[in-house]
């Protein structure tokens, strides 16, 4: 296949990502705004991260006035589970994959791209991956500037409801897996428990920091009462 035929085809299977990474991004721009943002600045962060659970804790600490230190390790943290992704579909790569294309494609590895691309049963070529990454970019950073500029538009009632969007992702995220797996909802209710801990007895504590202690915490507890030998063995 010509790559102008790899590209268009990759383009093609990128629009429904890009239709959810619309509305998706619609709330991070209305949530950055709100929090002191502007729209340029919030485009940038959409076009140069491409994460919406690190978006949305990192324009949290930007407005807090976190340190440089818990920025990164928060992003660390919750951006940790893309290498996992790039290192299990470099194993579907095609020969034609060089070193500055894994460079490349690194930057558009997120939950959505690398499911449609670990399906795929013929060996993944460059401008098929670009495709993809083009139209998923595109969705997400113009959802990102149609929702900063509503933000700075609309009346501020009407921008705390837009802000649930975001909270609807994250739900979205964790209750089908949690509904599959008792350990993953046990992982969830000691986060969230752990959060609320902190939140209201350990006040003092940034938000950045709660992030990273209960993600390490209820990883710890779930690793331990849960390994992954058990489990396939179960």
């Amino acid at each position: 296949m010509k790559k102008q035929s790899l590209l268009l085809s990759g383009m093609k299977d990128g629009i429904p990502i890009a239709l959810g990474y619309l509305s998706v991004s619609f709330g991070f721009g209305i949530t950055a705004v709100g929090l002191g943002i502007s729209v340029l600045n919030s485009f940038i962060i959409s076009l140069t991260n491409l994460t919406s659970a690190g978006q949305a804790q990192g324009v949290s600490i930007i407005a807090a006035n976190g340190s440089l230190l818990e920025m990164a390790l928060v992003q660390l943290i919750i951006n940790m589970r893309y290498a996992l992704m790039a290192i299990s579909l470099s194993q579907n790569l095609d020969k034609s994959f060089r070193l500055r294309h894994r460079l490349i494609a690194a930057y558009g590895i997120t939950d959505e791209i690398f499911a449609v691309c670990a399906t795929r049963k013929e060996p993944i070529k460059p401008m098929y991956m670009y495709g993809i990454i083009i139209v998923s970019t595109a969705g997400w950073t113009s959802g990102t500037v149609l929702g900063a500029s509503a933000g700075t538009l609309l009346p501020s009632n009407l921008i705390s409801a837009f802000g649930i969007m975001l909270y609807g992702m994250f739900l979205a995220i964790i209750i089908p897996p949690a509904k599959k797996s008792f350990s993953v909802l046990l992982v969830i209710m000691v986060s969230a428990g752990l959060s609320t801990i902190c939140k209201y007895l350990l006040p003092f504590i940034s938000g950045g920091f709660t992030v990273i202690i209960c993600g390490i915490a209820a990883s710890l507890i779930g690793a331990l009462l849960f390994p992954v030998g058990e489990e396939k063995k179960a």
